[in-house]
């Protein structure tokens, strides 16, 4: 019997638990099964047929999708009008970038381009065998239900998924797999259908990332960016502050640019999509999502919403106190009201509610996470003020309710589940990069393992959210740019977290199964007694390009478990920032690499105590003597100051004991953090864009 704090997201797929696959020691579907399920058996498979796929979200489903399936023998179909703009041909140089010109090559001759008349299907369709259906066609609820007809009455049982950004399965009669922006980028779907399909399981087979919502009107995505631009263009109403201007304020204290992200995808459409979904919204649940003159104004138009660069430094607009609690009134108190609609509506998991503005709308921080560090008093304070500057959205539901239950486990791990059989756990990471939510629901997820009795002990990604751990999110770094003390505090607390998987159980096994695990992620996984990766994953530390020290222990620990022959590689990986495929550091960095399911079975093993052949390699407790290593000769790195610290760094917590070790490393990185050069490089430039208005 599996416990867990909170279900994990997989199960949302019909897939499972992370525990569950870990046992198996593969995932629970294999992808050609579900090709075969979805597109039938080998040598008679049918064809995925992508219409309106010359449209910006078509033309990129198709070179995504179609890259995915070409392997597999799947047809890919494009299907549009005539004299429809050639978007498929824009969308090819991003295919050369990725796989090559010869693989770009292989991949659209697998591409047939069709085209109809929006009544009559081609007759050349039917000896591909359609199977399943893509539409990206116009949003026009009409439009929509006739184009589904068409293909019924050629192919009854054909799967049908709509691409729409706002109409619920309800109006439209299928099913839908909404894709994020930007379309040829992201891979999420925002997924909904009765019960998980198999359809839905190999968009997940294929590297994609499905996230199962409830059918309500604009689903997760758009209410949360369509409803930001709102918000922000009723500030505009309001005071006539430029659209770039407010777009500096929402950035430092959410995290996205709602107008710049129109003009990125292209306004002329993002325009009427952000309408069409605040429109329908505002038909069922009031003036909380009524569009703005100026919405109207640029659906029609298509007008961009930035000015030319070069008249921006022109307008300047200082606000004091007073009026930044207006503005961020204006702003965070519809966005509160949204969420508390969408957790009284329970539109999806609170894990994967969370993370959809975090991945897709460039929140800082999900709506959820956000919500909890407000606080319910605070939140309800907001809103209120916000009813007074606008008294329409009071007319709309508000559920201030829905804040009470945030001390529940499933408020409180977002980012960081745990499970156990009664012997050994799991705990998953289901965020890319490390931030202070993330180091608090990791050590709530230890402290209810310790208390569940569990001794030993997997971490690993969720395999689901997180494809990939990149290292610490770095806009926590902003504080420490200015206050050492903060560099600091950051640096030693963070690793006395990651000391928590060496020190409290008897057995951990990092488990990397993501495409990479980079800087704090991977300097969290190496503090495991065993660590195995799977033999596509790239590691390294890529700090000295930022630069930044590592500041979870990176540059000592590793040193500690190596053997001494080891240390000019451990050197070049800290100082070069370039970094390695998992089966170049067996021995050194990792214990072991291979493939996923060699990688599942062997983390279970050790983790279970089965027989598995693994050394477990010890943590030297005593100081290391490092002068006398030589350091290999080096590419020249971005920052000679920054491979100055990071070696300062080693030799100084290297020389220390381990129980000394931690508060070196951590003031040398904090000290590092408040120098022009650190400053000066990405962490400060992305610092200053950010935070100067």
């Amino acid at each position: 019997m599996t416990n867990e704090m909170r279900p994990s997201t997989l199960s949302t797929l019909g897939l499972g638990s992370v525990l569950d696959m870990v046992k198996q020691g593969a995932p629970p579907k294999s992808t050609e099964d579900l090709v075969t399920e979805v597109f039938g058996p080998p040598g008679d498979r049918g064809s995925l047929v992508i219409s309106g796929a010359n449209g910006i979200v078509g033309a990129g489903k198709t070179m995504q999708l179609g890259s995915r399936l070409e392997p597999f023998g799947v047809p890919i179909v494009a299907l549009d009008f005539p004299g429809a703009p050639d978007g498929l041909g824009g969308q090819y140089q991003g295919l050369v970038r990725a796989f090559g010109s010869g693989g770009a090559a292989k991949v659209m001759s697998n591409v047939i381009q069709l085209r109809y008349d929006g009544t009559h299907l081609p007759p050349q369709l039917a000896d591909l065998k359609p199977r399943f259906l893509l539409e990206a066609v116009p949003e026009i609820l009409d439009i929509k239900r006739a184009h589904y007809e068409v293909f019924r009455a050629a192919y009854g049982n054909i799967e049908i998924r709509s691409v729409t950004s706002g109409f619920p399965q309800s109006a439209l009669g299928v099913g839908i797999a909404h894709p994020a922006f930007p379309h040829e980028i992201n891979k999420i779907f925002e997924t909904v259908e009765p019960e998980p399909s198999a359809v839905t399981q190999l968009l997940w087979a294929l590297g994609m990332i499905p996230i199962p919502v409830s059918d309500n009107w604009s689903f997760v995505l758009d209410v949360l960016f369509c409803g930001l631009t709102l918000a922000a263009s009723k500030y505009h109403e309001a005071s006539n502050m430029p659209f770039w201007k407010i777009d500096k304020h929402v950035r430092k204290m959410l995290g996205p640019n709602p107008f710049r992200a129109h003009d990125a995808i292209g306004a002329a459409g993002a325009n009427f999509l952000t309408w069409s979904c605040l429109h329908h919204l505002s038909e069922h649940y009031g003036g909380l999502f009524e569009p703005t003159a100026v919405l109207e104004q640029r659906k029609e138009s298509g007008q961009n919403w930035y000015p030319l660069d070069h008249f921006r430094p022109l307008v300047d607009w200082p606000l004091d106190a007073t009026e930044l609690d207006e503005l961020r009134t204006w702003i965070v108190g519809p966005l509160m009201q949204m969420t508390a609609l969408m957790v009284h509506e329970k539109r999806s998991h609170f894990a994967l509610m969370n993370a959809i503005g975090e991945i897709c709308a460039q929140f800082g921080s999900g709506v959820l996470a956000t919500a909890r560090r407000l606080g319910s008093d605070q939140i309800r304070a907001t809103v209120e003020a916000y009813h007074g500057l606008y008294p329409e959205a009071a007319s709309s539901p508000w559920h201030p309710e829905a804040f009470d239950s945030m001390d529940d486990l499933s408020w409180q791990q977002l980012y960081v589940n745990a499970e156990h059989d009664g012997s050994v756990g799991v705990i998953s990471l289901g965020r890319e990069s490390y931030n202070s939510d993330v180091d608090a629901e990791l050590n709530r997820a230890v402290d209810w393992l310790k208390a569940e009795g569990i001794e030993r002990v997997i971490l690993t990604g969720d395999f689901h959210l997180s494809t990939q751990h990149v290292g610490a999110d770095t806009t926590e770094f902003y504080p420490a740019l200015e206050d050492e003390a903060a560099g600091v505090r950051i640096s030693a607390s963070w690793s006395r977290t990651a000391r928590r998987l060496n020190d409290e159980f008897a057995a951990s096994v990092a488990l990397i199964n993501g495409k990479r695990c980079l800087g704090g992620m991977l300097e969290l996984m190496l503090h495991c007694h065993y660590v195995i990766a799977v033999d596509d994953a790239r590691l390294g530390f890529p700090e000295v390009t930022l630069p930044v020290v590592p500041g979870m222990e990176g540059c000592h620990w590793p040193f500690r478990k190596a053997a001494r022959e080891d240390w000019s590689k451990l050197f070049s990986l800290l100082l070069e920032g370039k970094p390695l495929k998992a089966p170049d550091t067996v021995g050194w960095l990792v214990d072991y690499a291979g493939s996923l399911e060699s990688a599942l079975g062997t983390a279970w093993s050790v983790a279970s105590g089965g027989d598995h052949g693994l050394k477990r390699r010890k943590v030297v407790d005593g100081p290391l003597e490092t002068a006398g290593v030589e350091v290999p000769r080096l590419l020249e790195p971005a920052s000679p100051a920054g491979r100055k610290a990071i070696l300062d760094t080693v030799r100084a917590a290297c020389e220390a004991n381990l129980t000394e070790a931690v508060d070196v490393q951590a003031k040398h990185s904090g000290a590092f953090m408040v120098s022009k050069d650190c400053r000066g490089g990405v962490i400060g430039t992305m610092a200053k864009k950010t935070l100067a208005i």
